[in-house]
C-alpha cells in the first residue's frame, strides 16, 4: 500500500511556489542520476518562470510576515521556544541573501551553450547530435564533471528556491491531518480562516484519486475513479489538512 499525498493551491501565490518547489525537486534529482538531456527540461522551464515574473518582492514581503508571526510566538505557552527560534534564524538568513542578490537566473543568460540550447528545446525532436553537437560533447563529459556544472547552474536559483521552500514548509506545519470521509465520493467543507493550500492524503489501493477545487473560504472534493475515469459512488476514507 501506498499513500499518496495531493495539493491544491488555493491562491496565485501558493500555485506559483508550488510550481518553482516542484522544479527544483527536479532538479535536485538531477544532480543524483544522470539523466542526460533531459535535466535540461526544468532548467529551463525555470528560466522562463524566473524572467515571466520578478518573484522577489512578493517572498520578501511574505518572509517578513512569517518572521513577525514567529515572533509572536515566542512568548505564548506550549510553545517550542527552539523550534521557533530554528525557523526565525532560517528566514532571516534566506531574507538577506535574497535582498543583496541579482535577479535569479540571470547570469545563465551569459551563457552561450544553454541559450543555444534553450532555443532548440522546445521543438520536438530537436536534440539529435546534428542539431545540437554541441549537446552531444557536453553529455560525453564525465558524469561528475557535468554534475559539477548542473550544480552551478542550480546555485543562481538557490537564492530564491530555498526561502520559497521554506514558507511553504511553514504553510503544511499549520495544520495537522484529520481523518474524514467522502459520502459517495463527494466531500465538501469550508473555514472561517483565509486557506491557501488543501492535502489530501489516500491510500492508492482504493482505486482512485482527488480532483479538488475551491477558494479560500471554502473548498470542495471529488474522487475519480482510475480505471473506469468517472466520479466514484463509494464511500472513501482519507486524511484531510487544510493550511492556512
Amino acid at each position: 500500500m501506498t499513500e499518496l499525498i495531493y495539493e491544491q493551491p488555493l491562491n496565485e501565490k501558493t500555485r506559483s511556489y508550488l510550481r518553482l518547489e516542484y522544479l527544483e525537486q527536479q532538479l535536485q534529482m538531477n544532480l543524483t542520476q544522470d539523466h542526460q538531456h533531459r535535466c535540461f527540461y526544468p532548467l529551463f522551464s525555470l528560466c522562463e518562470l524566473a524572467e515571466r515574473c520578478d518573484y522577489r518582492g512578493e517572498v520578501l514581503k511574505d518572509l517578513d510576515k512569517q518572521m513577525a508571526l514567529l515572533s509572536n510566538w515566542q512568548n505564548l505557552p506550549h510553545i517550542d521556544k527552539q523550534q521557533v527560534d530554528k525557523y526565525l534564524s532560517l528566514l532571516s538568513d534566506a531574507r538577506d541573501t535574497l535582498q543583496i542578490s541579482e535577479r535569479p537566473g540571470s547570469r545563465l543568460k551569459q551563457n552561450r551553450f544553454l541559450m543555444a540550447l534553450r532555443q532548440r528545446f522546445n521543438m520536438p525532436g530537436a536534440c539529435c547530435n546534428f542539431d545540437l553537437p554541441q549537446l552531444h560533447y557536453w553529455l560525453a563529459k564525465p558524469w561528475n564533471v557535468r554534475q559539477k556544472e548542473y550544480s552551478q547552474w542550480l546555485d543562481t536559483f538557490r537564492v530564491l528556491l530555498t526561502p520559497i521552500s521554506l514558507l511553504l514548509e511553514l504553510t503544511r506545519l499549520t495544520t495537522e491531518y484529520t481523518e474524514a470521509v467522502a459520502k459517495a465520493g463527494f466531500y465538501q467543507g469550508n473555514s472561517n480562516q483565509a486557506l491557501s493550500l488543501i492535502r489530501v492524503q489516500l491510500d492508492s489501493h482504493q482505486g482512485c484519486y482527488p480532483t479538488i477545487s475551491g477558494h479560500k473560504n471554502r473548498y470542495a472534493i471529488h474522487f475519480v475513479q482510475f480505471d473506469q475515469q468517472k466520479h466514484s459512488d463509494k464511500a472513501i476514507e482519507f486524511k484531510l489538512a487544510t493550511c492556512i
